[in-house]
């Protein structure tokens, strides 16, 4: 396979890789050499409790949050936390097909990773290499919310506070459907072959209908109704599609938005209480703050706040944005400003 340009120190700055060894998967199976991808902000103080936790999102790495989300005028502040973010595994930063060292796994072969395989991995980075035992935050939107929710469900002893964005802690049916249909482009290229072979060159036309599809559901109605892509400085829909979507998913690996597509849709706490969602999320000691997108169409209001019900100590959230999903990307000013507010609400909590 040709390497990919995409997932460089280029593209994505200032990054770290850290192995944490061997890691079991609870699909069975291990990753013989799990590296993570690590960006760090600030400095840990002596008694180490100023550590925050940015978890990734489908198809996003480190580099968003550093564009866009931390800084000293943010809540997530590097003058008064030690900020880390993992790059989730399989995102093409972390271990991922593309990139794996070992032998025995290839593009094709390579393991079904599930959301709590990440947390596993976080939690032993943030122990053994960092002597990180209790987080002060921890955050992530979309798959990041998965994650976030993970840990608390998880480790509830090592997480004060908690804020997921825009996702659930348990994946819906029609979630899972959407997510197929993405897949679904992937797979049906010509240029598939089973993917041992397939570069983002190889499907570049099943990519581009997968950004189609992040434009039907990942912003909303009222965002193509508002031509809010000209707000973004685009002349018509079709520049938005041509110029910013297709370019953003066609320079990715296939597989590793694969092997990250298989763990968002199988995202569910409940399997720590034998399915019972209520016992899981009562687990949970964190303040936690639940936080929606109001026209998000993947993770609707309705789901979080049925969520939300069900977790002590947690407040419900809603970020005002016509973008949907997407507008975690902060493509609208807006955007930023109600999340800072949240956040630092939150950090002040006791």
């Amino acid at each position: 396979m040709l390497e990919n340009p995409y997932y460089t120190a280029d593209v994505h700055k200032d990054f770290t890789l850290i192995s944490i060894g061997e890691l079991a998967l609870e699909e069975g199976g291990v990753i013989p050499d799990c590296t993570l991808a690590v960006r760090t902000w600030g400095t840990l103080n002596e008694a180490r409790d100023n550590a925050i936790l940015i978890t990734t999102w489908y198809s996003g790495t480190h580099q968003i949050w550093a564009d866009a989300y931390v800084g000293p005028e943010h809540a997530l502040d590097p003058e008064k936390y030690f900020i880390v973010c993992v790059n989730q595994i399989g995102n093409g930063l972390s271990v991922s097909p593309h990139n794996t060292a070992d032998a025995s796994i290839s593009a094709s072969r390579f393991p079904h990773v599930r959301i709590g395989d990440d947390v596993v991995a976080q939690e032993r980075l943030l122990r053994e290499h960092f002597g990180i035992e209790r987080l002060a935050l921890v955050v992530g939107g979309s798959m990041g919310a998965q994650q976030t929710y993970e840990w608390a469900v998880r480790f509830p002893d090592k997480v004060l506070r908690a804020a997921p964005i825009a996702g659930t802690a348990k994946n819906t049916p029609h979630d899972f459907l959407f997510t197929e249909t993405l897949n679904e482009q992937i797979w049906s290229d010509p240029g598939w072959n089973g993917g041992e072979y397939a570069s983002n060159l190889d499907v570049h036309d099943g990519l581009a209908r997968h950004s189609h599809l992040w434009a039907t559901m990942g912003f909303s109605t009222e965002f193509w109704k508002q031509e809010k892509w000209a707000d973004l400085g685009f002349a018509s829909c079709d520049a938005f599609l041509s110029d910013f979507l297709e370019p953003y998913f066609t320079a990715m690996d296939p597989n590793a938005l694969l092997t990250m597509a298989w763990k968002w849709q199988r995202g569910d706490v409940s399997r720590h209480t034998d399915g019972d969602l209520a016992a899981a999320l009562a687990r949970i000691t964190a303040r936690v703050l639940v936080m929606p997108i109001s026209e998000d169409m993947f993770f609707p209001v309705r789901d979080c706040a049925a969520e939300q019900a069900l977790i002590p100590r947690s407040e419900l959230r809603v970020i005002d944005d016509v973008s949907g999903h997407l507008g975690l990307f902060a493509i609208n000013p807006a955007f930023i400003p109600q999340v800072d507010a949240a956040l630092r609400e939150l950090l002040a909590a006791q």
